[in-house]
């Protein structure tokens, strides 16, 4: 009877022990140690741990590393990381640490974690013949989300709702008084509010009802909500925009450097309300030109911890679906007070240079002003003056164009890469339905607004990264582009190099300089969208942080984000660091920084998604008016299942199935790239050109499938 009630009693203890030499980042500990860590100083407790610690010795938990000193023979018992559903309902654990394989986690072990959630996993080896290493979810850290979009199902007694997200794996239960309005197979946002243990279903309550599935509006609010974005500003983030004045006082005009008699335009997108660049351009005595780059203030309307702030700051960026803009700022101030409207007096915070006809930099200057903008120019309209050389400003325009070409170059000269591809744009009636697809062209009036643009986020960031070394430097939030993984480019290269194209990747100049005449060459070519899109998926993914100051992308040792902060929120952090450092600040936390520099970074990410879904959906939506209809396509990719298909025409993807495909038994070569008949050895690879058939279009799914035309 003894041992059996010891067993329990010692299983726990042992587990109260791991814990400490984990905790303790697993430094040798003898037995009195241990004790005194867990507050247990009775002589009957430390024999006890002793003898665990002696025995797991013999057993491997535990190593002896010097006399009465032991530490974990595995210390990572427990791991944390991020959960990744597989279709079959059981998942992988990736774990925190990069240097840990994944786990195994067997559907019943997983513990009503979903996709996504951060947990903590007791890990145990593969039995044998069984995978690697397994293991059980013992916690949920972090829920991914909580909400989720769908279609609810009403019966007389309860509803069901299904998810439209493939990896959410179980229909939420519904109480009856838990609808909120819902109708039956309408589509909502539901939000998990329990989880009984035991019960294999969560239990919901309808959020937002979003309308009947298949309108534009419902389906375009359901992509928000399915990535996390707000569908409206809360009340008290409303009533904080609408009490900021739009006057300005003639105390914050004496604090600023006043640019309204100088010329000033802003050059956008002919659909734009937010205006939040502008440019002033002077010629000066000696010959040279004072150009400013002036951005809306949006730090000076915009105060840290205000409800304004903290929604800003969650939200992290504008979302630009195909049919409408999701404001980080509400209209008030994105449209209205801090856009930089003409012929009105607005706020800015400016990079000001002085530049010779050759474009280098004499002089320059940071700080806040106050402008006038004499006229608001589209795109079209400036490239217009810069084509005819008249017009409104031609003399500015073109000196501008002229500056902005060198610099152009010049960036170009010291290894940045040039990634254009075509941008699709949607023709959408009044309810929002595609009844046309155009590729949209980026002219000289597009890239003389970039590249200064360009020119004061690397000089603001130079201002800043190269002031103090070690521990003095300076804390700001840089936009971080790494070198591209030696392995993924080697592959891109002999990927090319089927298309007659040559990649010398010995150094990371040499590879921006052949990527960039690769560039050039397959323009305009039926390659040119997938090997730009293959090109920037071997490229690392450009982030935020405190850490690092270099973007290889565009050959700068020190690059930030400055110029948009109506839509994006690290330029708000940028514009406060700045203006903190100008008025002679100390350097500051950069952990915090860092942290919120890692949330832009998600944030940014899903906003990329919930674009790509709209897209996708326009596309899908497209296509479903021309089921029958005949194209010619592009291989676009390959997987084991099928392979995509571009139509040059109007640039929608869909897949041929491969089982679709009955002529002979095709198998995916992922090395190069291709599908492979097992009989007749046909080959489909990657940018052939083929013919398709539209065969079925899946709204829901955003799913286009195309018939392979023999």
């Amino acid at each position: 009877m003894k041992t059996r009630k010891e067993n329990p009693y010692k299983e726990v203890l042992t587990q109260l022990i791991i814990d400490i030499f984990e905790k303790s980042g697993n430094k040798p500990l003898n037995y009195k140690q241990v004790s005194s860590k867990l507050n247990l100083t009775d002589n009957d407790s430390k024999v006890a741990i002793a003898d665990i610690l002696h025995d797991n010795v013999r057993n491997g938990l535990f190593i002896e590393i010097e006399r009465g000193k032991f530490n974990l023979k595995q210390l990572k018992v427990y791991v944390t990381g991020k959960v990744d559903m597989t279709a079959d309902g059981s998942a992988y654990v990736i774990p925190d640490d990069e240097f840990e394989n994944d786990i195994y986690i067997a559907p019943r072990k997983l513990r009503q974690a979903l996709h996504g959630d951060i947990v903590k996993v007791h890990t145990f080896e593969k039995r044998k013949g069984g995978r690697k290493k397994e293991g059980e979810v013992v916690e949920i850290l972090q829920r991914a989300k909580t909400d989720f979009t769908g279609t609810i199902s009403i019966s007389n007694n309860f509803a069901f709702f299904i998810a439209d997200d493939r990896k959410m794996l179980h229909d939420i239960f519904i109480p009856l008084d838990n609808l909120n309005g819902a109708k039956d197979k309408e589509k909502v946002v539901v939000s998990i509010i329990d989880w009984p243990s035991g019960s294999k279903n969560p239990v919901g309550t309808v959020k937002h009802v979003l309308g009947t599935k298949g309108e534009n509006n419902t389906e375009m609010n359901a992509i928000l909500a399915d990535y996390g974005f707000p569908l409206e500003f809360p009340k008290k983030v409303e009533a904080e925009a609408n009490q900021i004045s739009e006057k300005i006082s003639a105390e914050e005009i004496a604090k600023r450097r006043d640019f309204r008699n100088v010329t000033t335009f802003t050059i956008d997108p002919a659909d734009a309300k937010d205006f939040d660049d502008a440019i002033s351009f002077q010629k000066l005595e000696n010959g040279n030109y004072e150009i400013g780059v002036h951005i809306a203030d949006v730090s000076h309307f915009v105060i840290p911890d205000t409800e304004l702030d903290k929604e800003a700051f969650n939200r992290g960026t504008s979302v630009y679906l195909v049919d409408r803009v999701i404001p980080m700022l509400p209209e008030r101030l994105s449209n209205g007070v801090c856009s930089l409207r003409p012929h009105e007096d607005k706020l800015c915070f400016s990079a000001v240079f002085e530049l010779d006809e050759k474009a280098n930099v004499h002089d320059q200057w940071f700080g806040r002003t106050i402008i006038h903008s004499d006229r608001r120019f589209s795109y079209e309209e400036a490239q217009e003056v810069i084509e005819t050389k008249s017009g409104d400003f031609s003399e500015e325009i073109l000196k501008l164009n002229e500056l902005a070409y060198i610099l152009r170059e010049r960036k170009f000269k010291n290894g940045a890469i040039a990634f254009e591809s075509e941008e699709v744009k949607f023709i959408l009636d009044e309810n929002g339905k595609p009844t046309g697809v155009y590729t949209k062209v980026r002219k000289d009036a597009h890239k003389l607004i970039e590249d200064f643009m360009l020119l004061a986020n690397r000089k603001v960031a130079e201002f800043i990264g190269k002031q103090g070394r070690g521990k003095n430097k300076l804390t700001f939030v840089y936009r971080f582009h790494d070198v591209p993984n030696p392995e993924t480019l080697t592959t891109f290269s002999q990927f090319a190099a089927r298309f007659g194209h040559k990649l010398t990747i010995k150094t990371d100049k040499e590879t921006a300089k052949s990527l960039n005449a690769l560039m050039t060459k397959i323009e305009g070519s039926k390659e040119q969208n997938m090997l730009t899109s293959l090109a920037v998926r071997s490229m690392a993914k450009a982030i935020y942080t405190t850490k690092k100051t270099s973007h290889y992308g565009l050959a700068f040792d020190y690059y930030t984000h400055f110029t948009s902060p109506i839509r994006r929120y690290p330029d708000v952090m940028v514009h406060r660091l700045l203006q903190f450092y100008l008025e002679g600040g100390a350097k500051i936390n950069a952990e915090h920084y860092e942290k919120m520099a890692e949330h832009s970074s998600q944030m940014e990410k899903k906003a990329a998604e919930a674009e790509r879904a709209s897209i996708k959906y326009k596309q899908a939506e497209y296509l479903q008016d021309q089921i029958g209809t005949e194209y010619t396509g592009i291989v676009s990719g390959v997987t084991e299942w099928g392979m995509y298909v571009e139509i040059e025409e109007n640039k929608c993807e869909g897949m041929v199935r491969l089982r679709d495909i009955t002529d002979d038994f095709y198998v995916l070569d992922e090395k190069n790239y291709a599908i492979i008949g097992q009989r007749k050895k046909k080959k489909f690879q990657l940018g052939d050109e083929v013919q398709i058939r539209v065969k079925k279009v899946d709204l829901d799914k955003r799913q286009i499938d195309f018939t392979l035309l023999s």
